[in-house]
């Protein structure tokens, strides 16, 4: 496999980008060590699924070429728990390792964050809940991860956080520190191909979210803001393409570029989407991007439908510049934002709703309580309040 193609990016992850990249990943971890090339071991942080689809034997293969030394821990759940990490974390203790690589979506990539922390620190993992200020708490010297994503979604080979849930709460809490951020994150779009094209088109929604959820988000941040759009282009441009043919390497590569730049732009922050979402993951096993895809249509329409007097001309501005991204919406004003994005879930094949996946009016109250405590909406365009979640999920059934 050449690596003439690969690319290199420095935003601030140093990402290498195109076919070949993972053979050039080990290049480049054993030559970190001349001296010992052969003796280089690393966990591989992975999922079940992504070993049955063969991804681990052949990046393994790769790496290994490379003079690494690999062991696998694959008992990672499709929403991370916090038994996953005690698990993984046992095991990087007692093998001598140095350092994890992440393979698969943002759950492996997750998991193995958090596996860095509870590694080489006391637990429980519940301490470092980042909305309790459990950062402080990270003070040792966490071993280097590098992430392969094999999904185009969440972003989280960029990322500075982990989104764990919980065994005593059972909910999904967030792991956050500048030094869980992947050292490098290799994005090599022969690693998604063949992807199912409904689990592509998830995945490329919840990049999607990230991207106009930060965009949206209160605060002042042109960086952010300018990367969110470019996202959000790079979605719109790509992911149907992406869905109709597996083996379109330009369209998977550019969206691994896009969820990269979703989660680099929601540094700003997200929203009430997220918030919404988390919930309805850890209660019905919803898949996170499928969840936010379904979730924004209904939450956006809300906002500008019963609380439009509270978004600022500027805001509603960037509803207008966001619609205008979609074809066809060239001239459309923000309140057409909800219906754009609800053709465009149709024309990816994204057609279920929340109360065909499961959602249950009798949960809405526990939904609530969990989703208002959850911290991504507190810097939601406009202030969330109970009664709001509580509409917005009915808006779903």
């Amino acid at each position: 496999m050449a690596s003439s193609s690969v690319q290199q990016f420095n935003y601030p992850t140093t990402i290498l980008f195109g076919p070949g990249a993972v053979s050039v990943l080990g290049e480049r971890l054993a030559a970190e060590s001349p001296a010992n090339r052969t003796g280089r071991k690393y966990l591989l942080v992975t999922d079940r699924g992504v070993v049955s689809a063969g991804l681990v034997a052949r990046v393994a293969s790769a790496l290994e070429k490379g003079g690494l030394s690999l062991a696998t821990f694959d008992a990672v759940n499709p929403n991370p728990r916090e038994e996953d990490v005690i698990a993984g974390a046992r095991v990087y203790s007692s093998g001598g390792f140095e350092g994890i690589i992440a393979l698969g979506g943002g759950s492996p990539m997750d998991a193995a964050k958090a596996i860095a922390v509870l590694a080489t620190h006391e637990g429980p993992l519940e301490r470092f809940d980042d909305s309790k200020g459990g950062d402080r708490f990270i003070v040792n010297r966490v071993p280097p991860v590098y992430a392969i994503p094999t999904t185009a979604g969440t972003g989280s080979d960029v990322g500075r956080s982990a989104v764990i849930t919980i065994q005593r709460t059972g909910i999904k809490t967030i792991i956050f520190h500048p030094t869980l951020m992947p050292r490098i994150a290799v994005l090599d779009p022969e690693l998604t191909a063949g992807m199912p094209a409904r689990i592509t088109a998830a995945t490329g929604m919840d990049a999607y979210t990230h991207g106009l959820e930060s965009y949206l988000a209160r605060g002042f941040h042109p960086m952010a803001d300018a990367v969110a759009l470019g996202c959000m282009e790079l979605v719109i441009e790509n992911l149907p393409r992406a869905v109709r043919s597996g083996s379109d390497l330009d369209a998977r590569g550019r969206m691994l570029l896009a969820a990269s730049m979703g989660a680099t732009a929601f540094q700003k922050g997200l929203g009430v989407v997220h918030s919404l979402a988390h919930p309805l993951s850890t209660r019905y096993g919803m898949h996170h991007g499928l969840t936010n895809a379904l979730l924004l249509p209904p939450a956006l329409a809300y906002q500008l439908d019963r609380r439009s007097a509270e978004l600022a001309p500027e805001l509603l501005g960037r509803y207008r510049r966001a619609v205008r991204l979609f074809p066809g919406h060239e001239g459309s004003g923000p309140e057409a934002l909800p219906g754009a994005i609800r053709d465009f879930n149709r024309q990816i094949g994204l057609t279920d709703t929340l109360a065909s996946l499961g959602l249950k009016r009798e949960d809405i109250p526990a939904l609530v309580r969990e989703a208002f405590q959850d911290p991504c909406h507190s810097l939601n365009p406009i202030p969330i309040r109970e009664e709001d979640l509580t509409a917005i999920y009915e808006r779903c059934l």
